[in-house]
């Protein structure tokens, strides 16, 4: 990285916008709506877990309420006899052009706070956890933001990233809360978390987005793909941020090729694997290597899937859902290939901690689909 570029933001998808500036949330109507109703009840709570798949827009959320809440008027903003003046709030819209929008997106606004993986500047590499200095910091800003009055809010994306350490100074933060203060939990995996930092958040969760509300948000977080936003749809889970990952990655044309190699099982054309293998060697094809990786796996989740409940009712690609049905014409054989993925799954993860060749790795995987086809293909 050039000295003069700002590092990359360990909360952002790359080929997207960054949470903070996204205005608009698509899908967690739900979501929006349960935290609204707490808030006009006077029933807020100082910590919210906000849990869901991935790239759903949980991040988003956390941005919409942090603007919002701190867009409300302070104590000392009361009225002559000293009450603030009450209304219902019915979205949590916050005018893009008003000041303390423009500073939430700035990151310069007093009393918010974002806790995220920071970046080392000795390895100059993001670190792959959120350490236990970065919640310290939390006492510093809740002393020195005390003053200005009004809410505080922080942010953690996400939480699932903290060290055991790190959790364990969340907790006190969130036994001992400060007045007017609310800490916003981004988290994939709650189940990682401390049981205790469940039980003292109350939890908004999101689900994932449907195909009209994928394209909307999809446009919305600044991606332009013309790609098949059913398909990606699809692949993706109905989480944006995968579906603009795969969309940046070329990851649908990738899986079309799968499906064109596949289509011919059990007599794979070697040239067409081997192809495919060398196009994941290398460190610049880390990307690439991880990129195939997931959409192999993603089609014998879908193999096994159709063998039990039939071909899906979307394609991801051209002719899949012939291909599916070839390949997984009964439960049985469905369940051979769920073990399958099991197997495979397990072996690449193995092979990506010893970095065993990526090229080897994937052909090994083409060959045993190939060797289950082929079994399957005599009964």
């Amino acid at each position: 990285m050039k000295t003069d570029e700002a590092p990359p933001e360990a909360d952002r998808v790359d080929g997207a916008c960054h949470p903070r500036n996204c205005v608009a949330l698509f899908g967690q109507d739900a979501a929006q709506g349960e935290f609204l109703d707490a808030f006009n009840s006077k029933r807020m709570h100082h910590g919210w877990l906000i849990t869901g798949p991935r790239g759903v827009g949980k991040a988003t959320l956390a941005w919409r309420i942090a603007r919002f809440l701190l867009d409300q008027p302070a104590a000392s903003d009361a009225g002559m006899f000293g009450e603030a003046a009450e209304k219902t709030a019915k979205t949590l819209d916050v005018s893009p052009d008003c000041t303390i929008a423009r500073r939430v997106t700035a990151l310069s606004e007093p009393r918010l706070y974002l806790v995220r993986r920071p970046w080392d500047e000795k390895t100059s590499r993001l670190k792959k956890e959120i350490g236990v200095d970065e919640i310290r910091k939390l006492k510093s800003f809740f002393n020195l933001s005390a003053a200005d009055g009004g809410q505080r809010v922080v942010i953690v994306d996400a939480a699932d990233e903290m060290t055991v350490s790190a959790a364990n100074a969340l907790l006190k933060q969130l036994e001992e809360p400060p007045d007017d203060a609310t800490i916003l939990l981004v988290s994939h995996q709650p189940s990682r978390l401390l049981p205790t930092i469940r039980s003292r958040c109350r939890e908004l969760r999101c689900g994932s987005l449907g195909e009209t509300d994928m394209a909307a948000a999809m446009s919305g977080a600044g991606s332009d793909s013309e790609n098949n936003i059913a398909g990606l749809s699809e692949l993706s889970g109905g989480s944006v941020g995968e579906a603009v990952r795969m969309a940046n990655a070329d990851g649908m044309e990738t899986y079309g090729a799968l499906i064109a190699m596949f289509s011919t099982l059990p007599q794979l054309d070697r040239q067409k694997a081997l192809k495919l293998a060398e196009s994941t060697v290398g460190r610049a094809n880390e990307s690439r290597l991880d990129l195939v990786l997931r959409l192999v796996d993603l089609f014998l989740v879908r193999v096994a899937r159709a063998g039990v409940s039939g071909p899906p009712l979307v394609e991801a690609a051209p002719g899949e859902a012939e291909l599916l049905q070839r390949m997984a014409a009964t439960p049985d054989a469905g369940r051979k290939w769920a073990e399958l993925q099991q197997t495979i799954s397990a072996r690449a993860q193995h092979a990506r901690a010893v970095n065993l060749d990526p090229a080897a790795l994937i052909l090994d995987m083409i060959f045993k689909i190939n060797e289950l086809a082929a079994e399957l293909a005599v009964r």
